[in-house]
């Protein structure tokens, strides 16, 4: 137990480290110093020291157990870069257009968890390769789909260091919203 604390107090911290570096590239530096602070409150710490597997996300392996995450349904209600925070199904517009600066942030925390998970593994074309595989199962809006679809493809072209900027993903927002 204790070893796995530890492991996943440095997962965690090692995965807040690489959003605040997308993030401050992103021109987005304080989303990135508030990412994520649910993962230490006790909830999400503890279920996820829980289920910790060092590989993969506890949530899951939570899942896979239970069928369902308390810890994900703790960290999605409190933590607005996650899709899942912004919609219901009881809307006219189930899943809304997120504001730019959580879009920013969901980027960065999806390109630090594929940083963070592979390691030395991981390479510029991962996230898109990611990316296609899961795009048709999250409930995020088409227009938000598109918008990532075309970013993940900068990015397997390009890498991170060009394309990650506030301009460009201002400009890719921009494109894809406001049409």
């Amino acid at each position: 137990m204790l070893k796995n604390m530890i492991k996943h107090f440095i997962l965690v911290s090692r995965h807040k480290w690489e959003v605040l570096k997308l993030s401050i590239k992103a021109g987005i530096p304080i989303r990135g110093i508030l990412h994520d602070l649910s993962k230490y409150s006790p909830t999400e710490f503890f279920g996820s020291i829980k289920y910790y597997t060092g590989n993969k996300s506890p949530i899951c392996k939570e899942k896979l157990e239970n069928g369902y995450s308390v810890v994900w349904l703790h960290h999605k209600g409190r933590n607005k870069h996650h899709p899942e925070y912004w919609y219901d199904n009881n809307t006219p517009v189930c899943t809304p257009i997120i504001p730019f600066k959580y879009v920013c942030e969901m980027i960065c925390d999806q390109l630090s968890a594929g940083i963070v998970y592979q390691g030395k593994k991981w390479k510029k074309e991962y996230q898109l390769e990611y990316w296609n595989k899961q795009k048709q199962t999250i409930l995020l809006n088409d227009k938000l789909k598109n918008m990532l679809d075309e970013l993940y493809n900068q990015i397997a072209e390009n890498g991170i260091n060009k394309i990650i900027t506030k301009t460009n993903l201002k400009k890719l927002y921009d494109t894809h919203t406001c049409n």
